[in-house]
């Protein structure tokens, strides 16, 4: 379909914008710094109507005046006495909340962090293998975490066997740092690859509709 003339003009808004991000690369400038502060004013808009919407609306006002979840009102309150940290001489009743959101966050999170990065880990490494690629890809795993769980075994020095296998560990864990950033650096080029392909496509229709 055919862009119209209103779609090419919002369009070239996004251009624009995209363009003066892109001058920081140069040096810094007032467009860069206008589109710098327009993204965060209306980022801070979005979110602040995001999280009143789905955080205070839909789990605080719509509970208890709809549903009549009265004893919601105790979360609120305990929200609500979090403010008295601003106080100098009230600051202290903001401890209870805090310690209250501490508690069950630990609560929560700590069995949830054991079994994401202990149970699911050691799973991994005791699961049964089926054909010969998977076997090998099984094995390495297995020894990547036996060498890289030897360089910060700290009892005995690092010499002879242990040596070996806490260098071995140490290439074990340059392989995952590296894999992680490259993961990094290929999200940010796909995003750059994405808004250059966008600009692409604007010129195209734009002199394609002018001309």
């Amino acid at each position: 379909m055919e862009p119209t003339w209103s779609t090419l003009a919002w369009q070239g808004i996004a251009v624009f914008l995209t363009l003066a991000v892109f001058s920081f690369l140069y040096k810094d400038n007032p467009f860069y710094k206008f589109a710098e502060r327009l993204w965060v004013g209306v980022a801070t808009g979005y979110w602040t109507m995001l999280l009143y919407h789905q955080g205070f609306s839909d789990k605080v006002l719509m509970p208890i005046f709809q549903q009549h979840k009265w004893y919601y009102l105790i979360p609120v309150a305990l929200g609500f006495v979090m403010w008295f940290r601003l106080s100098p001489k009230l600051g202290w009743l903001s401890r209870y909340a805090l310690g209250f959101y501490v508690g069950i966050s630990t609560g929560i999170f700590i069995p949830l962090a054991f079994k994401t990065a202990v149970f699911l880990q050691v799973e991994g490494t005791i699961r049964p293998v089926s054909g010969l690629a998977e076997g090998i890809n099984f094995t390495l795993a297995l020894l990547g975490v036996i060498f890289a769980l030897t360089y910060f075994f700290f009892s005995k020095p690092h010499k002879g066997v242990l040596g070996v296998m806490s260098k071995a560990g140490i290439y074990t864990l340059m392989v995952g740092f590296g894999a992680g950033f490259g993961l990094t650096v290929m999200g940010r080029v796909a995003l750059l690859v994405q808004r250059v392909i966008f600009m692409r496509d604007w010129f195209v229709d734009l002199f394609g509709k002018a001309f």
